[in-house]
């Protein structure tokens, strides 16, 4: 017989289970005492909260159709030349993943790739402001899309139907073009392959190292100074779309550190402020 001191203990037992995991998820902080994903809040809340945001990434794709439309005028009587491209990056440059990284900051939970890859394979992301309307705009016209991403295998199902069900075109094993299994982070392979057989027009991405390796492993200066040699490729090869959560300028900020001591640490020595002089 099931009694209620029983059904008491039981409740009571089941609680202590679950109260860790829970205390751990809401009370875990990085070594000064601040929730560990703190942080990333303003950028997170820029994202999903101003308009400017927005209208950054309708400016970004705006101009990126202006490129195309030139670059079709161009080309319209050289049949023999190869086909037209556009190679997209998915994360934050056509699928939105705000709301990922916001739950992070509300469990205060650090990121990890197993939550990531669940998060992928619900195919839940929305999609980039203005990004819809310039792929399909573009394959009307004839270019063909490729979607090149770091998500891995185990993500590629989940990344195809999140790019079917949000309607983006082109969409298929071929076209969307992942990180394969003992490789780096390099995708620099994956655009000469579609480089071999197509025209690239444009290469649209949230992160310098989607559009070459000139960018790859280098400090802030260099990146910066990078960024200055190349400055005729922005707006007419390169668009960047804005994405203030993550990337690659992460690791110039944080460089070899390995804790989140050192990277707290790290990212208040990359801030640039005022020298306020002592009085007389």
């Amino acid at each position: 017989m099931f009694t209620c001191a029983k059904f008491v203990r039981v409740t009571f037992l089941t609680c202590l289970l679950f109260l860790p995991v829970q205390l751990s998820a809401q009370t875990a902080t990085s070594p000064q005492g601040v929730p560990i994903n703190e942080y990333q809040t303003y950028a997170v809340l820029w994202t999903q909260s101003s308009a400017e945001y927005r209208a950054l990434a309708l400016q970004a794709f705006t101009l990126a159709r202006l490129r195309i439309d030139q670059d079709l005028a161009q080309h319209r009587s050289r049949r023999r030349m190869k086909p037209p491209a556009i190679i997209v990056d998915a994360d934050e440059t056509v699928l939105d993943n705000s709301r990922f990284q916001a739950e992070l900051i509300l469990r205060n939970v650090a990121y990890t790739s197993q939550a990531w890859q669940d998060w992928v394979n619900r195919a839940e992301a929305g999609a980039v402001p203005g990004a819809l309307e310039f792929l399909n705009y573009s394959f009307r016209r004839g270019v063909r899309v490729f979607y090149i991403t770091n998500r891995r295998q185990t993500e590629k199902a989940g990344t195809v139907a999140n790019l079917k069900k949000l309607g983006f075109p082109d969409v298929s094993e071929e076209t969307v073009m992942i990180r394969e299994q003992g490789t780096t982070s390099s995708k620099e392979s994956r655009r000469q392959s579609v480089r071999s057989r197509y025209r690239v027009v444009l290469l649209v991405g949230d992160n310098l190292n989607d559009f070459n390796d000139d960018f790859a492993g280098k400090s802030i200066a260099d990146r910066k100074a990078q960024v200055d040699r190349e400055q005729s490729e922005f707006g007419t090869q390169f668009i960047v779309v804005p994405n203030p959560m993550y990337g690659d300028w992460e690791s110039a900020v944080y460089g070899n550190a390995s804790n989140e001591k050192e990277r707290y640490e790290r990212r208040r020595a990359a801030l640039r402020g005022i020298t306020v002089q002592p009085g007389p």
